[in-house]
């Protein structure tokens, strides 16, 4: 997807508006005071919502891969997570296990799509979809926000943390697993390193950080992504780095200047191509080395 032309202010307003802190019609009213009225405030959300297809890299039906809904157990959530679980249709052997962990929208086609590409990159892949419990993906962005409010959220991130443990012990795997996750995501893949020590390597991308206090109980190998232009998730990083230091966890860190949070998504203006190949690259190659 190409990068369009978006107004500076533009990018603050959508973070808002795609995290819950501001509704459809107060980015429109916002955005329609320098987008040149209602008609650009319009238009300049149709140009920063997704377009899956343009931007789909590897097709649900690519004969390399076998493809299934699965569920784990959730004891401590909503009993049970499920979710979409890909690996590479020639695999004659167990896997490694990578627990794909989406943004605010849930499972949608775009990190069915990033699962996918994990799957070709030698591993068992498995997306949960937090919204499950609600009826999933409901196929609309506005609508999945607006679900995701109503998510039990310790419900929801002990489904996640269940997915984790279940790859630990699926059949198709050998009990390597990491993790990697996006926005929500992210903040939830920093939390299941928190949560499941056998976790061989987590990489947020753009996530929150867990809580302190929790930090010293990471075993995984980290690998950090942040957004150069994303002021309220990176306000969590000093302290969060402070205490991987103290904890003596092992972590790499980057920050790739002049891009937005989100900037992995590749079905929006946000994605930075240059950045998001660096990052995907530096992703992958952690993968390997810790998992295999």
């Amino acid at each position: 997807m190409h990068k369009q032309p978006i107004p500076q202010q533009a990018w603050a307003l959508f973070d808002r508006y795609v995290h819950g802190d501001l509704s459809r019609r107060g980015f429109l009213d916002q955005a329609a005071v320098f987008a040149g009225g209602p008609a650009g405030a319009v238009a300049l959300l149709t140009a920063l919502s997704p377009n899956f297809a343009a931007a789909q890299q590897v097709k649900p039906d690519d004969v390399r891969l076998a493809t299934r809904r699965h569920a784990f157990p959730s004891p401590d959530g909503n009993g049970q997570v499920q979710g979409y679980l890909v690996k590479p249709f020639s695999a004659s052997g167990k896997l490694p296990a990578v627990l794909v962990v989406h943004e605010n929208r849930g499972l949608n086609p775009h990190i069915e799509d990033v699962a996918r590409r994990v799957a070709l990159a030698g591993y068992v892949a498995f997306a949960p979809d937090a919204l499950a419990p609600l009826g999933g993906y409901p196929g609309d962005e506005d609508k999945a926000r607006e679900l995701f409010t109503k998510l039990d959220s310790a419900k929801a991130r002990a489904d996640i943390v269940a997915g984790a443990r279940g790859l630990l012990t699926l059949p198709d795997a050998n009990g390597k697993v990491g993790v990697v996750g996006f926005c929500w995501g992210g903040t939830l893949t920093n939390y299941v390193a928190t949560q499941v020590p056998e976790v061989a390597a987590a990489v947020p991308f753009y996530g929150g950080a867990p809580a302190l206090e929790d930090v010293p109980r990471i075993k995984a190998r980290l690998l950090l992504h942040y957004a150069g232009n994303d002021e309220r998730v990176n306000a969590s990083w000093p302290a969060y780095e402070a205490a991987l230091k103290a904890a003596g966890v092992r972590y790499e860190q980057h920050t790739y200047a002049g891009t937005q949070h989100g900037f992995n998504n590749d079905t929006t203006p946000r994605y930075d191509a240059a950045a998001a190949q660096l990052a995907w690259e530096r992703t992958l190659a952690v993968f390997k080395a810790a998992l295999g």
